[in-house]
């Protein structure tokens, strides 16, 4: 057969989430349509039983979070995609997914808040929600798309970490970057990178169905395999039956942490520009790196020598990759659509190497170039 070659497409950025989850091998998505979410749903019905997958439209988003679970169990690849509310309704469900070691992804397109807020608006209010929103110590991967090239090539990364690890994935968007609209090169099929669970190597009668590999990562049975799998959500011992014993108890959580800290290289995602001679530096993610991006063209035209990190992977935060930025520059500048959220885990690791500037907006409007280069030539 011949290759299919690589296509140029004019995309939104929720329809390239939607080709991304599809790349990467999804073939079952579960949801409920919410603004400004809903474009990765209406695409996906339509795309998701031409390539053999389902789609199933839920009653909520308590019910999506489920159905992918039980997908995801049963051997397929699986996402969900909501905003803000649903996202608070997803989230008991996703403790499960977090206890029972699923792979699957959630993409959650972020919009004002608190309650029904801003709802056509953007904002990036959900950052530690997304971290620590379901309740008890648990790993969870949070990764942030900027641009439409971004929302195709991170959903095909979050498929695979979530492979990978076996641990649910979020990805935040915004309404920005859910409603922009660029040119996207989408490679051929073989040219894209999967990851696919580790499947049991022994037989049935041997199959430990949560006992790690070097790594703390079990394979990973589904069901009508043949192989015994108990699921549950409470703390639970390598057969996956609960346990009170407190080894097994401290080995449980000590192994749902170290799986991810081990995968450090793999799970941090940052992009730099001009950071090479820069003296002050912008830290952002989502649609704000956009802005950051114009801001400090505008501020070395003015003899700034100013860069950018933008962020990919939100949590694990990457302090390997933040902390050179640190110690290099007198000054970063943190913006964001919130409060202040991610600019407390760099204040957090910021040892009194510079001075780091909050940027906040929560009016519903977008953090503008001319804002951030204003703020970077007071610097």
């Amino acid at each position: 057969m011949p290759e299919t070659p690589s296509k140029r497409q004019l995309l939104q950025g929720n329809e390239a989430i939607a080709h991304g989850a599809l790349a990467a091998g999804c073939r079952f998505f579960a949801g409920y349509p919410i603004t400004p979410a809903s474009e990765i749903s209406e695409e996906l019905a339509t795309l998701m039983p031409r390539s053999g997958g389902t789609f199933i439209q839920m009653e909520d988003e308590i019910a999506s979070m489920g159905a992918i679970i039980g997908a995801s169990l049963a051997g397929v690849k699986a996402m969900t995609a909501t905003s803000g509310p649903g996202f608070s309704l997803i989230q008991e469900n996703l403790g499960y997914a977090c206890a029972a070691e699923v792979p699957c992804v959630v993409v959650n397109v972020m919009r004002g808040g608190p309650s029904t807020g801003l709802a056509t608006s953007p904002a990036q209010g959900d950052v530690q929600m997304a971290r620590w929103g379901t309740h008890g110590d648990h790993p969870i991967i949070v990764l942030a798309v900027s641009t439409v090239s971004d929302c195709f090539t991170t959903t095909i990364k979050a498929f695979n970490l979530s492979e990978q690890f076996r641990v649910p994935v979020i990805i935040l968007s915004d309404e920005i970057v859910a409603h922009t609209r660029e040119c996207v090169e989408l490679p051929a099929p073989e040219e894209v990178y999967i990851i696919n669970r580790i499947r049991p190597s022994v037989p049935p009668e041997w199959y430990k169905p949560y006992e790690g590999d070097s790594r703390g990562i079990p394979a990973m049975a589904s069901f009508g395999d043949g192989y015994r799998h108990h699921i549950t959500g409470l703390v639970h011992d390598d057969h996956g039956f609960p346990t009170e014993n407190p080894g097994e108890i401290l080995n449980f959580h000590q192994r749902l942490t170290q799986k991810i800290t081990r995968g450090f290289p793999e799970i941090m995602m940052t992009r730099s520009y001009r950071l090479e001679d820069a003296e002050v530096a912008i830290i952002a993610y989502g649609s704000v790196a956009r802005s950051a991006m114009r801001a400090v063209e505008e501020a070395r035209q003015q003899g700034i020598r100013a860069g950018l990190l933008q962020l990919i992977t939100l949590f694990p935060f990457p302090r390997s990759h933040v902390t050179p930025v640190l110690k290099q520059c007198r000054a970063v500048l943190v913006p964001e659509m919130n409060m202040g959220q991610i600019s407390r885990e760099v204040q957090r690791v910021n040892q009194s190497f510079c001075t780091v500037v909050k940027h906040n907006r929560v009016d519903g409007q977008v953090i503008t170039p001319d804002e951030l280069s204003t703020r970077l030539i007071k610097m």
